[in-house]
């Protein structure tokens, strides 16, 4: 056996996404409120990074870094640095990777995000332990009740057997404390209908606690009668009114059609998720990252995007000059520079994100205008490849550009993505997204006459008169996305 050493030259390629690269690829997906949180950090971190509010000018002239985020770029340079990024890294900025590691001592800009996140609400077993706490029930009923409210699911109802929640504490509760616990838990919390287990459970406890005036309301006797059959009909005629067989109901309940529609009007005011209503789900509110406005007079859509809240950034002149004045220690000098190159590179991915996404933003215009004039039965099928193409730009450039953004429009507040959609031929030539194609559903469906409500065949008829031909099974597909009913339980009774 011999060992030997030797050397050889070898050629290769791989894929590497460089930092700057990854800055660019993060700051284009972000959406305007995600962006100025993550300005508000690198102004915090980056010493080098400095920022004035927009309007403000400091000077009259400005170097390249600094031209402010919300003015709308259109020189040539501008868009030619853009056409060179995606030729030099088109393909890296759509591939999978792994991301470089941070030098030690370096901030992680997301792990500032979460720790000046607010802290997390009370969940919904969290806000009934305190008043299940406060409750008046036997001390023997206090543990059992415990774990039945913690078995609870989020719409408050419990969906898993008594014996499951005893084994879960690995309790020997009997089943008669068991029940004892779930209607002391039922009877002691509100909103009513908590720790049903099931719909029509929930609903009966509803109308138990509005005829007892639980809440300390006073029914007036129209709406008491109306309960009354209401608890008649949930609790023997229950799958005849899930599955609207009315006239079934009036015949074996002995009940007038008119006061079973009454207790149905009266169910309607109930709730189906009682559970929901003690949580807060915390729905941030949309911010706009494009705002398009009608412009009459030359009668065209403009874009417009709405930066008009972020700072106006700049490279600081003293901290670049200290990067290059050799009089400052090294270690000094690496240390500043290190912050110009990320305050330029983060000025850079910004401007990069702005032309991007405005130039989407126009495209999207331009080839859904029909929407915009119309309305949502106008939306035509349209791929990111094709303004891909058009704007010069990768699917993926694309795909990040629209990822979470809204758009502002004379028609409310929309999704970019949602533009963005297949879709069938339609006799025009000009084509149906599949947006559209819902929409229309839905307009037949408003329009039909409830006393004989048309079959799904029927819907697909109407939408061929319009152009657009879709199987009956693809009108169950759109019909069951929108949460319309069958034609049998969409019929009106009396």
């Amino acid at each position: 056996m011999r060992f030997e050493h030797s050397q050889r030259l070898a050629t290769g390629q791989q894929m590497r996404m460089v930092p700057r690269l990854i800055q660019s690829m993060e700051v284009l997906q972000m959406p305007a409120a995600a962006l100025q949180e993550r300005i508000a950090q690198e102004l915090e971190r980056n010493v080098a990074l400095e920022a004035r509010e927009p309007g403000f000018e400091l000077d009259l002239v400005r170097p390249e870094h600094e031209r402010p985020i919300g003015e709308r770029d259109e020189t040539a340079e501008g868009f030619e640095r853009l056409g060179e990024m995606e030729r030099a890294y088109g393909e890296l900025m759509d591939a999978e990777g792994p991301r470089p590691r941070r030098g030690d001592g370096e901030r992680d800009a997301k792990m500032d995000a979460m720790a000046n996140a607010p802290s997390r609400g009370e969940n919904l077993a969290e806000r009934l332990m305190h008043d299940w706490r406060l409750a008046d029930v036997a001390p023997e009923l206090r543990e059992p009740g415990d774990a039945i409210i913690e078995s609870l699911d989020a719409d408050g109802l419990l969906d898993v057997p008594l014996a499951e929640v005893r084994s879960s504490r690995g309790a020997q509760w009997p089943d008669e404390l068991m029940e004892r616990a779930l209607r002391a838990v039922q009877v002691s919390l509100d909103p009513p209908g908590i720790a049903a287990r099931d719909v029509r459970e929930s609903l009966l406890l509803q109308v138990d606690a509005a005829l007892a005036e639980r809440d300390g309301v006073e029914l007036p006797a129209p709406l008491r009668a109306a309960f009354d059959d209401a608890r008649v009909i949930l609790a023997g005629h229950w799958m005849d009114f899930l599955e609207n067989r009315l006239p079934r109901i009036e015949q074996r309940a002995h009940l007038p059609m008119a006061r079973i529609l009454a207790a149905r009007d009266a169910l309607r005011r109930l709730r189906l998720s009682p559970g929901r209503d003690l949580v807060d789900e915390g729905a941030q509110p949309i911010v706009p990252d494009v705002v398009v406005e009608y412009d009459a007079d030359r009668d065209r859509y403009v874009a417009a995007l709405a930066d008009g809240s972020l700072p106006v950034l700049r490279v600081s002149p003293d901290y670049e000059r200290m990067a290059r004045d050799r009089s400052v220690d090294e270690k000094t000098r690496e240390f500043v520079g290190a912050n110009v190159r990320s305050a330029e590179w983060l000025i850079e991915a910004i401007h990069h994100r702005k032309n991007t996404l405005l130039r989407v933003a126009e495209q999207v215009i331009a080839r859904q205008r029909p929407w915009f004039d119309e309305g949502p039965e106008a939306l035509r099928r349209l791929e990111m490849s094709e303004v891909a193409e058009a704007v010069g730009v990768s699917v993926g450039t694309v795909s990040r550009a629209v990822s979470g953004k809204w758009m502002q429009t004379p028609r409310g507040m929309v999704e970019l993505r949602r533009f963005f959609s297949g879709g069938v031929e339609t006799e025009d030539g000009q084509g149906a997204s599949w947006e559209a194609v819902r929409q229309m559903v839905k307009d037949v469906v408003e329009a039909e006459d409830r006393s004989a409500p048309l079959s799904d065949e029927a819907i697909a008829g109407r939408l061929k008169e319009r152009g657009v031909t879709i199987a009956r099974r693809t009108v169950v597909k759109y019909r069951e996305q929108l949460g319309i009913p069958s034609a049998r339980h969409r019929k009106s009774h009396g």
